[in-house]
């Protein structure tokens, strides 16, 4: 029986906090024990859901109970803290490719600390699909994993929680980045009472899929000998003009990828990491506009027929034989031979044998033997890796006869020229979109009949976000995510901005962060040039519960403006706005310096945070530009005023140098927690010679 429920016009389930999930109403508990700190627990492979593994940054004693759902493989764990340090509230992660139920020691350490409990969801386990195919096929109901489980795991643990620690009110906040965010704002608009208040961070829109990568793989295959120059232009102390040096078709891929969105300080992380997470939907187009790569390459209008790009010229079709079939942990295949050219993300079309008419994705073989998929393609001598399922890999064998052919991720490139939104109110941009259109509105390509974006948007959570949702919300999006653009936040907030009017700011925040990634920053590379949001997401979420808790209201939205596709921010923290501090760093008295191998240079900046609780905790210097920040400044006790540094560094070896001041401000000002930090940082440019 299903009590106090009610479904949408497209018979989706609405949740309320009385109401009974037909699926999900039998929960058990299986393991009920305490344990002295958080476990360590895997997330999807490569980290890129935005949660974070690894160890929790503090011991913290807590009650861990696991169970599930009866009949389902639907699972779920609960860290509760002792009685003496609970509060009466708890916070649940998600994202859809998170690998279990087993919230990260992270999360779990963070909820203690903010005197709640961690709550989280295997997302349905098996009624969780994994790929494209599964979520367009109607064979899975994707608001299980959109918010369904979510509900009902939170439900559930207010009633273990009233039976640990007694009848009481528990405020319940749900939080996620990226498809995570997905979830988390169709929880906020398919269910009342279950959540008190949400936070989506590094969030999308309907049109996601392909949209946000595709523009960038094009730029990166059209520019790929003109990075040095662009990013020398970019970078701190550079000319500002990374168009100086590039022909007409590389200015047209580089604009292109600027109007569609994609930050260009963000182009330093992607030319190692090609497409990125468009490995994870591109599969999105061939199931659901399956002629779209035939009529690339025959019909007018399109990229592949146009006789001035240079798209033809990088079209690889190249017949080879299988010689040896290598195993190992992924499997590899030696050829008669290996064609030339940019094989990055081709398909391997076996075409006889046991396998013939199957496709497999060729991935990257390093001499290590190591690879992985979606990169840029790598050979050794005459042996390539693929990777498809078990059954057409076991298949393969020596004799049989291959084609390596690059035509459908050539072609996936400028999908979006033919499938953005219609000026209509249900979706268009017009700082986006209109770059596609001629000026009486009518679109300059041809268009796919197909809303690849709006299939992506349902396959993750059953649901197009209306901006009509319940609770109190805030967004935090970041300034430099080419994954998630940063303009789709000010998108979701015009939608909300339509139903609620001027009441808007009674439940809704948008906070953007400067010199943050979609993911926090792990590599050398990243560190030298993004700080981590992970802590301003945390921040943000005890602005959140105090907000709901004691009606104390948070600090205001984000001062921004978009512009041909970018969000531009003030440059102070006072007219910025937010939560997070910024840093105005100068090397002998500008941005750039030009001195010899030995020369003492001065360092001065000063540090600001906006109109918030934040005080200024933390400044770390690192001055060769290794993105270790080994030199903390001296700043005395912590202050929400603004603080003046300076110091003086000498250089051994000539180079070119982007020393950096990296920051935190702590939402309680407590330099000593690992917590609610919310980072910024400035870089200038230092030219030594000899």
């Amino acid at each position: 029986m299903v009590t106090d429920s009610r479904t949408d016009e497209h018979g989706a389930l609405f949740v309320t906090a009385d109401s009974e999930d037909p699926r999900f109403n039998q929960p058990y508990i299986d393991v009920r024990e305490w344990r002295d700190e958080p476990a360590d627990a895997p997330v999807f492979p490569g980290a890129i859901t935005t949660q974070h593994g690894g160890v929790a940054p503090i011991k913290a004693r807590h009650l861990y109970v696991h169970g599930g759902f009866t009949g389902t493989s639907a699972k779920f764990s609960f860290c509760f803290p002792p009685e003496e340090e609970y509060q009466g509230r708890f916070f649940q992660a998600t994202h859809q490719l998170l690998a279990g139920e087993e919230a990260t020691a992270r999360n779990v350490a963070f909820a203690l600390a903010s005197g709640g409990y961690s709550v989280q969801t295997n997302m349905g386990g098996s009624e969780n699909p994994r790929t494209a195919e599964q979520s367009t096929s109607g064979q899975f109901d994707t608001t299980i994993r959109g918010y369904r489980v979510n509900a009902e795991a939170a439900k559930f643990s207010r009633v273990v929680a009233a039976d640990m620690y007694g009848p009481h009110r528990t405020y319940g906040y749900l939080y996620g980045g990226s498809g995570g965010a997905y979830q988390t704002v169709t929880s906020a608009e398919m269910t009342s009472g279950v959540w008190d208040g949400f936070i989506p961070y590094v969030m999308g829109s309907p049109q996601s899929i392909p949209n946000c990568f595709t523009p960038r793989v094009n730029a990166l295959r059209v520019l790929k000998d003109k990075w040095p120059s662009i990013l020398d232009a970019i970078e701190p102390g550079g000319s500002g003009d990374p168009y100086a040096e590039l022909n007409d078709e590389e200015r047209g891929a580089l604009e292109e990828a600027t109007r569609a969105g994609f930050p260009p300080r963000a182009w330093f992380n992607y030319i190692p990491q090609g497409g990125g997470p468009l490995v994870l939907v591109a599969q999105y187009v061939p199931v659901l506009d399956p002629t779209y790569p035939d009529d690339f390459w025959s019909e007018p209008g399109y990229l592949g027929t146009d006789p001035t790009s240079s798209v033809r010229a990088a079209r690889i079709q190249h017949e080879a034989t299988v010689v040896e079939v290598i195993p190992g942990r992924r499997k590899q295949l030696r050829l008669s031979s290996v064609p030339r050219g940019d094989l990055t993300a081709a398909d391997v079309i076996i075409t006889s044998g046991a396998a013939a008419g199957k496709t497999a994705s060729l991935g990257r073989v390093a001499s290590d033997g190591r690879g992985q998929v979606g990169l840029v393609f790598e050979s050794v001598g005459d042996t390539i890796e693929i990777t498809a399922s078990p059954t057409i890999i076991n298949s393969i064998e020596a004799g049989d006869e291959i084609r390596i052919d690059n035509s459908r991720f050539l072609a996936l490139q400028t999908y979006h020229r033919h499938q953005f939104p219609p000026a209509n109110p249900d979706f268009d941009y017009p700082a986006v979109y209109d770059y596609f259109r001629n000026s009486d509105g009518t679109p300059k390509y041809p268009q796919r009949e197909v809303d690849i974006g709006a299939a992506g948007t349902l396959g993750s959570t059953g649901q197009i976000p209306t901006g009509r949702f319940n609770g109190k919300m805030v967004v935090v999006e970041c300034l430099l995510d080419g994954d998630a653009l940063p303009w789709q936040a000010d998108w979701y907030r015009k939608k909300v901005e339509a139903i609620e009017g001027p009441r808007m700011d009674e439940k809704f925040r948008l906070w953007y962060v400067d010199n943050a990634n979609h993911t926090d920053p792990t590599t050398e590379t990243q560190q030298t040039h993004a700080v981590a949001y992970s802590g301003t997401v945390q921040y943000a979420l005890r602005e959140l519960s105090a907000w709901v808790e004691q009606g104390v209201a948070p600090p205001p939205t984000s001062e921004y403006r978009v512009e041909e596709g970018q969000v531009h921010v003030p440059a102070t923290a006072a007219d910025r706005k937010g939560i997070q501090p910024v840093v105005d760093l100068m090397v002998n008295g500008g941005e750039r310096a030009q001195v010899a191998v030995g020369e003492a240079v001065t360092f001065t900046a000063q540090i600001t945070v906006p109109p918030a609780p934040g005080q200024v905790v933390s400044a770390k210097w690192d001055f060769e530009g290794l993105g270790t920040y080994p030199d903390a400044a001296d700043l005395g006790d912590p202050t929400s005023e603004p603080v003046h540094v300076s110091t003086t560094h000498a250089f051994s070896k000539p180079g070119t140098y982007f020393p950096a001041l990296r920051v935190a401000s702590q939402r309680e000002g407590n330099p000593s927690t690992p917590f609610a930090r919310s980072l910024n940082f400035s870089r200038v440019r230092v030219v030594v010679s000899e």
